[in-house]
């Protein structure tokens, strides 16, 4: 049995009782905190916590194989983030400067670039040397703070290539100490040997692609881009549909570049969440009000593509709960830096310090079904930690908005190491 004990924190930070799976509306405001706390770990779990007494450690005279101290420092739950596009070949800068000369995401796609692109440089590229790729974005997501990550396939567009992606994700799975879920994307663009003929690629996700992925139990989740240029709301119930034949769970990209009817058809299958959601409606808002579907903005796209920010503020003023995650991929956000997402929420989205904290951990867990374990400071849920430097307040994390105020990342109830 393994114990540590964390002593002399500043702040502890994101408390939740046992059993709170997601905050909503004007809960997303309360973030609860204590002063002078501790907090111990037991084989890899949050065992216990509280506030000093007189500068006293009650759990200090146990014996515990490590003792870490935070020097005054804030500690959180690490970051959770539920959409990212990590497993991908090189770089889409040549693009980078297209938008700055004018070109539109979907100029670009019409152009040959965007998703095809990344499926063409994914082709040429061996598993391993994709792995070694995509543990190069893990470490660094790491060591920003975030730990736990949802990853998607959809940069291959053909069976083997899809599969080479998933094959990836698993092994990061296996020799990371980062908890991840996999999402099979196919349906992320058509691929080049059906250009013209999409109806017949949906059919040659469902007949092909989908038995070969669950055959080797590759994803958790199955995902589709349904929005103007891409899958239509039809083609993405048949998906759906289908995916769930295989025990595949729902999560849509959705009203992105246009009201795409992402958020209906979503709602629908009963999705984990939908994401993106900048050009989402008022009726989006009433969908969401009757069901469990996470809303996820995606504020680094946003920002990164000079479009709209998704209207969390009036989503969390409506009662819902909102999440975010990074989009972390090669074309249109090529940053995982979930602190950022967390300024980028407050300056952009208008939500307070503690809403855009409870919007990366908690409810982006709860966006890819894993908030039982993590996105929270609760007793038995897995010790991923955030030890920052000494902060004046909680608020001053989105303030210092490019400041590397994480000191330590604890993943698993263990220390990650340079």
């Amino acid at each position: 049995m393994s114990k540590t004990l964390i002593k002399n924190i500043g702040t502890l930070a994101g408390i939740l009782p046992a059993g709170k799976k997601r905050l909503c509306g004007e809960e997303m405001a309360h973030l609860e905190t204590i002063s002078n706390a501790w907090l111990t770990i037991e084989d890899g779990r949050i065992k216990d916590f509280g506030e000093a007494t007189n500068g006293k450690c009650e759990a200090e005279n146990g014996e515990y194989d490590t003792t870490i101290d935070a020097q005054g420092g804030t500690v959180l739950p690490s970051f959770c983030d539920s959409h990212t596009h990590i497993v991908y070949a090189g770089s889409r800068e040549r693009e980078f400067v297209d938008k700055i000369r004018g070109l539109s995401y979907e100029d670009i796609a019409r152009r040959g670039g965007g998703i095809l692109n990344s499926a063409d440089r994914l082709h040429e590229l061996s598993e391993e040397e994709l792995y070694g790729q995509a543990m190069r974005r893990v470490n660094e997501i790491i060591h920003k703070g975030t730990g736990c990550v949802e990853i998607k396939s959809g940069y291959g567009l053909t069976l083997e290539d899809e599969l080479k992606m998933l094959r990836v994700i698993r092994r990061i799975k296996e020799t990371s100490p980062i908890e991840v879920r996999a999402t099979f994307l196919g349906a992320h663009a058509v691929g080049r040997a059906y250009a013209g003929r999409q109806a017949e690629y949906v059919e040659h996700i469902i007949r092909d692609m989908l038995p070969a992925v669950a055959a080797e139990g590759l994803a958790d989740f199955i995902d589709v881009f349904c929005d103007r240029g891409f899958f239509t709301p039809e083609e993405t119930s048949q998906l759906l549909e289908a995916g769930a034949k295989y025990g595949l769970r729902a999560k849509i990209h959705g009203q992105e570049l246009a009201d795409s009817g992402g958020v209906e058809v979503a709602v629908k299958h009963g999705a984990l969440s939908v994401d993106h959601l900048e050009a989402m409606t008022d009726r989006d808002i009433e969908l969401f009000r009757q069901s469990n579907t996470m809303p996820t903005a995606l504020p680094g796209t946003s920002f990164f593509l000079n479009m709209p920010f998704a209207p969390a503020r009036k989503m969390i003023d409506a009662g819902l709960a909102v999440a975010t995650a990074s989009d972390y991929n090669p074309g249109s956000t090529p940053s995982g830096d979930m602190k950022f997402v967390v300024s980028l929420a407050c300056i952009k989205m208008r939500l307070m310090p503690a809403e855009a904290i409870n919007a990366a951990t908690i409810n982006t867990a709860a966006a890819m079904d894993v908030s039982n374990d993590f996105g929270s400071i609760t007793r038995g849920k897995v010790a991923n930690l955030i030890v920052t430097e000494p902060i004046p307040s909680i608020d001053f994390i989105p303030y210092a908005y490019t400041m590397p105020i994480i000191r330590r990342v604890i993943l698993r109830g263990k220390e990650i190491k340079e």
